[in-house]
């Protein structure tokens, strides 16, 4: 399973000034996948430039200070003398950049680097202005250091990445420049007429100490799921038509008699999509003696709401952190150099964790619906597997192993990582947050539930068409129109991996949700 979604549509490329507040959610995606350019606020560097002397005021002190005169970790109790200092940060970098596995996405690489350039810039680490300005210069050219899979333990900081990002800074290790190509540091650097940072005092540690990658991570997570969590309703709502299911459950008034929001939002929308439909009012009289729908239909608006919830508690977790100046030690507003665990990525890691969960089971109910297609038992007189002639012919059987296959993996990804620890740097760094590794997961659950709803789309619309000559509902018919230009409608068996592929685009790219909303107006 690929760990990226399907490229999104172009939008249009701002600049995004990075100051002593934090930047938002939309800074952070106009980045990391549109290449916003970045520029720093002249009150940002001003507070850096007035840190920066507290730092070089301790660089004669003859008491230690951790991260200036000391070693790291479980090397801190070693005083570093004046004339190594300068080798101790450029060793703390090249040391920490131990990363391996596979490359990291560059949209994720660009968010990690726009959050620590963020911390910079509030003055809390006590870096030069050089090292801000170069760090913002290496975004616009759009230079992407090479960062692995695996290094980092989310605790003082998503340290090797960091560290492989801080050592492009330094014009050493891989980069990929702005078309792409891979090339060494020093050459990329020098080709956009960047100069390479000599790291001083503080400056190596202040560059690898923070949790921006895991909440990159997170913050483009929450960006795609709540874009597919209202694609869910849509296809949901598609499911319920073609299975000749009641949107009655869906009243406002039986919904409000449990008041959780996400869940009043999820049930709004599925009456919206649903509104006007000829195939419901089909089946809506007298002769109708279906009491109630199965679970994956009736309580659509009950799972999506909860996922919904949970969505919103992990952006407010995201906005506090956004708003975080990670570093250790960090520079107080009142000019102290104080140690701290601020780094510690915990509460980052458990709502990474928990939206995992909630997309494994958001997916989970997912493919219920669609299996219950295929079924004659349960598809109120549509073909067996939706088949054109069942026994010569498949339809989507197979198509529903690719689902249950996607939500089986899912259901693994949903694991914890959070709760796992083990023990670093001579048991000085004894608790970790594991807080990467769940980001990596997530990644891998948001794309796995991309594909599960672009499939149940697929499975739906021809479940719709096969229901004609009844119409569907003005607006799961353009979400139909939309998927009919890029995938055909109900006949003999055919290659169905391009058809999927084709679902997952109009999915990942919103165009499903623009589709609806072209009827409906602006969902939730």
């Amino acid at each position: 399973m690929s760990t990226e979604i399907a490229a999104r549509p172009a939008e249009q490329v701002a600049t995004v000034t990075v100051g002593l507040g934090p930047v938002s959610f939309e800074d952070v995606v106009a980045v990391a996948r549109h290449d916003a350019r970045v520029e720093l606020s002249r009150e940002s560097l001003e507070e850096v430039r007035r840190t920066r002397t507290v730092i070089e005021d301790l660089a004669d002190d003859v008491e230690p200070h951790y991260g200036v005169s000391t070693g790291f970790g479980a090397l801190a109790t070693r005083h570093i003398p004046t004339d190594l200092r300068a080798q101790l940060q450029r060793s703390l970098v090249r040391s920490h950049a131990a990363g391996s596995g596979a490359e990291v996405e560059r949209e994720v690489v660009r968010a990690l680097m726009l959050l620590r350039l963020s911390t910079l810039a509030t003055g809390r680490t006590g870096v030069r202005e050089e090292v801000a300005t170069t760090y913002a210069a290496l975004l616009n050219a759009g230079i992407t250091p090479v960062v692995h899979e695996y290094g980092s333990l989310g605790c003082s900081g998503d340290l090797a990445p960091l560290a492989h990002c801080a050592l492009a800074l330094m014009g050493e290790g891989t980069v990929r420049d702005g078309s792409g190509h891979l090339r060494d540091a020093a050459d990329a650097l020098t080709a956009a007429g960047i100069a390479p940072v000599a790291l001083r005092e503080k400056e190596g540690l202040a560059l690898i100490n923070g949790t921006d990658g895991m909440l990159g991570m997170l913050v483009l997570a929450i960006t795609d799921l709540r874009m597919l969590l209202t694609t869910a309703d849509i296809t949901a709502a598609m499911s319920v038509e073609a299975l000749l299911g009641t949107d009655a459950v869906f009243a406002a008034d039986l919904q409000a008699l449990r008041p959780h929001p996400g869940q009043a939002a999820s049930a709004a929308n599925l009456r919206a999509v649903l509104e006007g439909s000829p195939i419901m009012e089909s089946h809506r009289g007298p002769e109708c003696t279906r009491v109630q729908d199965a679970y994956s239909l009736r309580c659509a608006p009950q799972v999506a709401g909860g996922a919904r919830d949970t969505v919103d508690h992990a952006a407010v977790v995201a906005g506090r952190e956004l708003a975080a100046a990670v570093d250790n030690p960090v520079v107080t507003l009142d000019g102290r150099v104080e140690s701290n665990g601020n780094f510690h990525g915990a509460p980052v890691a458990y709502v990474l964790d928990f939206l995992a969960i909630v997309a494994a089971d958001l997916a989970s109910m997912s493919e219920r619906r669609t299996d219950r297609f295929l079924d004659v038992s349960r598809n109120h007189g549509l073909h067996a597997f939706l088949a054109d002639d069942p026994g010569v012919d498949s339809g989507h059987m197979i198509a529903q192993y690719t689902q249950a296959a996607i939500v089986s993996e899912m259901k693994r990804l949903a694991a914890p990582a959070s709760v796992d620890s083990i023990p670093s740097s001579a048991m000085q760094e004894d608790h970790v947050s594991m807080g990467w590794s769940g980001a990596r997961k997530l990644r891998r659950a948001v794309d796995g539930l991309t594909r599960v709803l672009a499939i149940e789309l697929l499975t739906a619309a021809r479940g719709i068409d096969l229901r004609a000559p009844l119409e569907p509902a003005a607006a799961t018919g353009a979400v139909l129109a939309a998927l009919r230009e890029v995938a055909p409608g109900p006949g003999r068996d055919r290659f169905l991996a391009p058809e999927i592929e084709s679902a997952v685009e109009l999915v990942a790219t919103g165009a499903a949700v623009r589709a609806a909303e072209s009827v409906t107006g602006p969902l939730n």
